[in-house]
């Protein structure tokens, strides 16, 4: 049994990084583009609680992925700790801090995701007229969709930190951490604006293009390239 030298563990920790990153984005993307924005009708009750009962199977499955996408999150919070203590290690950790916080509410907020099945088809039917049986299917729905943008608020600090420990880094391009910085800017304006300025949120939304770039990047440079190692002496 070989044992890798201490000068590569970085590359090991940055191609776990990658894969996590690549499963985050995926279930992210399944969830959120695939699963709700084809089950969820905006301010239509009747509607979304129609396509629900019509597709209880994909509606879990946008739960499981937001699951798989959770317990990634956590992983890659102690990953990243690990790779870029040595640049900072109280920002490091300050990012993982953020990072694992994030994690936490968002999985918060999935039983108000799941609630909306509960209601729906868990034998509620004769306790609520259906109009109000909808409206609060809806109801957790939209709490959920907050409480997801809470927890995007920490992941923006963590990002935002991130970012700039990628940028202190030997180990990437400069260009990475600054599309992260970016990336965080975005994420934090837009879950402000759904609080403060909730009429701005069409004018932001095609901002998001901007993190899925970034991360994308991020998490393919990490897969392909891993990091720099050090020039010998």
């Amino acid at each position: 049994m070989t044992i890798e030298p201490m000068a590569n563990t970085p590359r090991a920790y940055a191609r776990a990084a990658g894969v996590l990153y690549l499963l985050i984005i995926v279930c992210g993307i399944f969830s959120e583009a695939l699963v709700r924005s084809s089950l969820i009708v905006a301010g239509d009750a009747d509607a979304t609680a129609a396509k629900v009962l019509a597709s209880p199977g994909l509606f879990r499955a946008g739960f499981a992925a937001d699951v798989v996408m959770l317990l990634s999150d956590v992983a890659i919070a102690i990953v990243f700790y690990i790779l870029l203590k040595p640049v900072s290690a109280p920002l490091a950790l300050t990012a993982a801090a953020f990072r694992l916080i994030q994690a936490a509410l968002i999985g918060g907020s999935l039983l108000f995701y799941y609630s909306a099945l509960i209601l729906l088809a868990g034998g509620y039917a004769n306790a609520f007229p259906p109009s109000q049986l909808h409206a609060l299917a809806l109801f957790m729905l939209d709490m959920h969709s907050h409480g997801y943008d809470v927890g995007l608020l920490f992941f923006g600090v963590s990002s935002l930190i991130l970012g700039y420990l990628v940028v202190r880094s030997a180990y990437f391009p400069s260009l990475l951490g600054y599309g992260l910085m970016a990336a965080a800017v975005v994420y934090l304006t837009g879950s402000l604006a759904r609080f403060l300025l909730p009429e701005s949120l069409p004018l932001i939304m095609p901002l998001y293009i901007v993190p899925l770039v970034a991360e994308l990047a991020f998490c393919l440079w990490l897969l392909i390239k891993g990091v720099a190692q050090p020039r010998p002496a």
